[in-house]
């Protein structure tokens, strides 16, 4: 083989070996390192430990410099693949993915390292097959371990039975791989994004992960072996360690493990038994016994909850064996605690360095746990400090050496106390999920059995082929990424206070010695003063970046779930204000039939999908032209938006309805995609339902183009079941489109319509008031001689507008005098769609002063939760 041949090549370098082209690429890096400093959540570490744990230009453990670089090599590669005939010149996505999304999570790549949330590869599969095709350019800007990177490069080397399933639903694009740039303000999610993104020799990882285990049990073996009575040896593979508490009547310490046992001691029950006194108790009536010990690593003495060895499980025989704990454990216990650890382990307190413990603290469970080697029991940190030592140093190819240390993170997830064993289920059950908590009865594992574990799970994955870009880098400032360079997105997002992320990830982060800047992250958190308008903020910021970077006409995929109503406006919200247009909101729910789209803002309990697109440059530039703005601008907008939007969902023989073709919808596109602008609303809700019946087709309470309505029409006439939209009402807004849907079928009179009305009748949002049933009647539809109410037709509609909205006006300049007037710190209970018309004129008269005054006073959470409300109250306070 020639020379030539065997030469890598790296945005237009030539190397000779791997290792020339990492030396070349670090040594750039180191340079740039000062710059690179200036950004946005650029990591806690020394520079060294960066360097070390980064493999440029494809993964940089800080951002990267290099991404344009790639950007530029990729648009070239296109126009080979499109003379190849490997892409399609014609190709343009139109309407949303809303087909059923599965995706197994057995799979062996999708488990190789846990976190706390991921998104299965096979389900982001159809997304990037439906709106992308080979070469093109794909963004996870929240990208935690890397999952739309797997997909990417999945799309490249499908297997027969992927390639049999899309074949046969026909709905999407050519296979071949995608590329794609993964960003995450974490150390350790990025690290392990990098290394199941960037192959390597899966069969000389096990060879020298194999040596490695050998090694260390050979120097560390009899921390976790045992002799029986008899000589047998056996293997401990985990002890339960049980804390002791006081009795609060005789004030006698009492195990936990044996105060909670019943008197067959076959179950654990929730009170304890004391055994000096006789005396039952709940835990939480015990104060837990404390001990003084000296820690010879921070050369001081401290005090921890006391715990003591209860249960072993281990192997002897080739037998399972479940016993109590023996004199032998327990010398093998005191000389572990004996010994001095010489290798490496994180020894500086738990978030240090200008962090704090936050939203996972509780005094009661972290009584004298305050740095990180205070989580693992002292046999555990021997043994996962050998590892990481023999790991470090060894002699392995670096490439392998990165993916020791990816098993070396990965086989730690039950190995520190946050392990808990439940005894009703006989069985260590794991840390309880997205906190620290540490429970009564932690789990002491032998890290040669979980390491030893994970090894045999590495063996089964198979790493799709090629590289992907990696970077620990704040979403918020993508300055390393120029304008209009993506072609898709798919954004899986924190969901406000859900997961502490930088918390829970700094266990592992101490040891790799790369942490995350807890200040730049995008959550809720309580101890770190960061609420929804600081959670926000952030979003907001980071979608403005994402539409910055997407091109014109190109489509973002965002997946969210959260159950608080506040927390999903504001998502939406900050995808609106960035400039995104939402097409299609859908239930991501395999149990149920189909993707159905959802209401308002709901207290969501289902991962929901949000379809966006960033508008064409011909759509933006009409805004620009004041004498089409508020004519042709407005159809053109709905139009446009109309063809993003699915015609028809159905489920075997039922119709879905899709809500964004509904009028209420539609206009409130409009409003945002106006206001976003800062432009002023062109059209009141009456002339613009006026117009839109003017202009296009009416079907099922949805609006088409004269070509959409003829697909619409005959896949109804092969689906001929219409599922109506189930709408209980929890705000007036609900209640009109409620009483729309009823008095469609017929006209009814009040006494008919009561007894639905209050069954529809939900929770209402706190702060918000729902008008009597007749008021709404009156504002909102017409009454026939025989005293019936009925759905008015659009002339009359818009007359009703007029006058419904000088009624809501009335109302709102009553709330507004009341806080300008008055010393009221608050006005506690509002009508929303009084605000909503009296935000919108104040706007439309530039009086900025009114919509914040009032907004600082109303419920915090009202706001929150009413997108419209909150994109006029964060516009005006912008320029007050």
């Amino acid at each position: 083989m020639d020379t030539e041949t065997q030469q890598i090549k790296v945005l237009g370098k030539s190397f000779s070996s791997e290792e020339e082209r990492r030396e070349y690429f670090r040594e750039e890096l180191r340079k740039k390192l000062p710059e690179l400093k200036q950004m946005e959540g650029f990591p806690i570490g020394e520079d060294e430990d960066i360097l070390n744990l980064s493999d440029p230009p494809y993964y940089t453990a800080c951002p990267n410099p290099w991404l344009n670089d790639f950007i530029a090599e990729w648009e070239e590669e296109k126009k080979q693949l499109l003379g190849e005939g490997k892409r399609d010149s014609n190709f343009n996505v139109k309407s949303p993915y809303v087909f059923d999304v599965s995706g197994g999570k057995n799979d062996p790549l999708y488990n190789a390292h846990s976190y706390h949330t991921k998104v299965p590869p096979n389900a982001i599969l159809k997304y990037l097959m439906y709106y992308t095709e080979p070469g093109d350019i794909v963004f996870d800007g929240f990208g935690g371990t890397g999952m739309t990177a797997v997909a990417s490069r999945m799309c490249g080397s499908p297997t027969p039975e992927q390639k049999h399933t899309f074949d046969v639903e026909n709905l999407f694009s050519k296979w071949g791989e995608r590329k794609s740039i993964v960003n995450d303000l974490s150390p350790i999610a990025s690290n392990i994004s990098y290394n199941l993104n960037n192959s390597f020799s899966i069969k000389d990882f096990v060879t020298s992960a194999e040596l490695i285990l050998t090694k260390v049990k050979k120097d560390f073996g009899w921390l976790f072996e045992y002799k029986n009575d008899s000589g047998v040896k056996s293997e401990i593979i985990y002890c339960v360690w049980s804390s002791i508490y006081i009795c609060p009547n005789c004030q006698e310490e009492m195990i936990f493990w044996d105060a909670s046992m019943n008197e067959e001691k076959t179950k654990q029950s929730e009170n304890l038994t004391c055994p000096s006194c006789s005396v039952v108790t709940r835990k939480r009536n015990c104060e837990p016994s404390e001990e003084t010990y000296f820690d010879d690593v921070a050369n001081e003495s401290r005090t921890r909850i006391k715990e003591v060895p209860v249960f072993v499980s281990c192997i002897e025989n080739g037998k399972r064996v479940e016993r109590k704990v023996n004199s032998s454990d327990l010398e093998i216990i005191q000389k572990a605690k004996a010994s001095k650890i010489s290798t490496f382990f994180p020894k500086e307190k738990i978030l240090d360095k200008g962090e704090s413990w936050g939203d996972t603290y509780r005094a009661g469970y972290h009584k004298g746990i305050n740095r990180y080697y205070d989580l693992y029991s002292k046999r555990n940190l021997i043994l996962i400090s050998a590892f990481y030592n023999e790991i470090m140093n060894s002699s392995f190819d670096e490439r392998i050496k990165k993916a020791l240390l990816f098993w070396f993170t990965s086989s730690q997830s039950r190995l520190d106390k946050t392990n808990r064993y439940s005894f009703n289920h006989n069985r260590h059950v794991g840390p309880l999920a997205n906190t620290l908590y540490i429970s009564a009865t932690p789990v002491e594992i032998s890290p040669f059995y979980f390491f030893t574990s994970k090894l045999n799970h590495f063996k089964k994955i198979k790493l799709p082929k090629g590289n992907s870009l990696v970077q620990v880098g704040d979403t918020t400032s993508l300055k390393n990424i120029k304008e209009a360079s993506v072609d898709y997105m798919f954004i899986d997002p924190p969901y406000g206070d859900n997961i502490p992320y930088a918390e829970l990830n700094s266990i592992l982060e101490s040891w790799i010695k790369v942490k995350t800047k807890i200040s730049r992250e995008a959550i809720m958190s309580a101890k770190h003063d960061k609420g929804i308008f600081e959670y926000q903020n952030m979003l907001s910021l980071a979608f403005s970046e994402y539409y910055r970077i997407l091109k014109p006409g190109r489509w973002m995929t965002v997946i969210f779930s959260n159950t608080e109503a506040s927390v999903w406006n504001v998502i939406q919200y900050a995808i609106s204000q960035a400039g995104f247009i939402v097409s299609n909101v859908s239930i991501m729910d395999t149990s149920r039939p189909g993707l159905h789209g959802i209401i308002g803002p709901i207290a969501v309990k289902q991962p929901l999908v949000l379809s966006c697109y960033k508008p064409s440059s011909e759509i933006n530039s009409l805004l620009e032209n004041t004498e089409v703005r508020n004519d042709i601008g407005i159809w053109t907008f709905v139009e446009d938006f109309l063809n993003h939007v699915p015609i028809h969902i159905n489920k075997g023989d039922a119709t879905n309805p899709v809500i964004e073709r509904g009028p209420k919808i539609l206009f409130d596109r409009l409003i945002a995609f106006y206001v976003q602008k800062g432009l002023p609303v062109p059209i009141n809700a009456g002339a613009f339902q006026k117009g839109l019946r003017e202009r296009f087709i009416e079907r099922d309470g949805m609006f088409f183009t004269n070509e959409q309505v003829q697909e619409y029409d005959k896949k109804k006439a092969d689906n001929p079941e219409f599922i109506q939209l189930s709408i209980l009402v929890s705000s007036e807004q609900d209640g009109v489109l409620w009483l729309k849907n009823v008095l469609s079928e017929k006209s009814l009179a009040y006494q008919d319509i009561q007894p639905q009305w209050m069954q529809a009748l939900a929770g209402v949002r706190k702060g918000d008031i729902i008008p009597e049933l007749a008021d709404i009647l009156e504002e909102n539809f017409l009454k026939d001689e025989q005293g019936k109410w009925y759905v008015p037709d659009p002339e009359n509609e818009a007359d009703l507008e007029k006058l419904r909205t000088k009624r809501l006006l009335k109302q709102f300049e009553v709330y507004k005098k009341e806080a300008l007037t008055t010393k009221k710190k608050s006005i506690k209970e509002v009508r929303v769609e009084a605000l909503r018309a009296g935000f919108k004129q104040c706007y439309q008269d530039k009086d900025f002063k009114s919509i914040v005054t009032l907004g600082d006073k109303i419920p915090n959470k009202l706001l929150m939760e009413d997108e419209v409300l909150l994109q006029f109250y964060d516009i005006a306070s912008s320029r007050v």
